[in-house]
């Protein structure tokens, strides 16, 4: 858990310490940009902006019930970014799987790509997919009504 969160607080420090020093040069304005730029940082590595994840055993019984992909992920990832923010509001139709979080995760991301913790690496029916590109990945998706 304190991994997920590393990268989020080490942002939110350093914008603290930058901004302080702002402050001190007497530079308010540049003091909040930069704290705000920094804290928004900290927002967009967090993973608070995935959904939920589920650990992987419960992700593949629910990809096999409703056919929906199960993507593995961790937080501080540029492409999982990338294809999170792509996807919008379909994201919360996937299973999210936090390989951080889930060792079974991790290593059933490390069977797919050759011993490497490449993510994002989506399955859909059973076959895995790494970094595909988020057009893709929504077209695997069933419609929306």
């Amino acid at each position: 858990m304190m991994r997920a969160w590393a990268l989020p607080m080490l942002f939110v420090l350093c914008g603290i310490a930058v901004a302080t020093g702002q402050i001190s040069a007497g530079n308010q304005g540049a003091a909040v940009a930069l704290l705000l730029a920094f804290l928004v940082l900290a927002g967009v590595n967090s993973p608070l902006i995935f959904p939920k994840s589920i650990d992987t055993r419960e992700a593949q019984r629910r990809s096999a019930l409703d056919g929906r992909p199960v993507v593995y992920w961790r937080p501080g990832c540029t492409y999982c970014m990338r294809l999170r923010f792509r996807l919008g509001r379909r994201a919360r139709q996937l299973h999210w799987v936090n390989i951080w979080r889930d060792t079974a995760g991790a290593a059933a991301v490390r069977a797919a790509n050759d011993g490497d913790e490449t993510v994002p690496t989506v399955v859909v029916s059973g076959r895995p997919h790494t970094n595909p590109d988020p057009d893709w990945v929504r077209g695997q998706l069933p419609p929306t009504v």
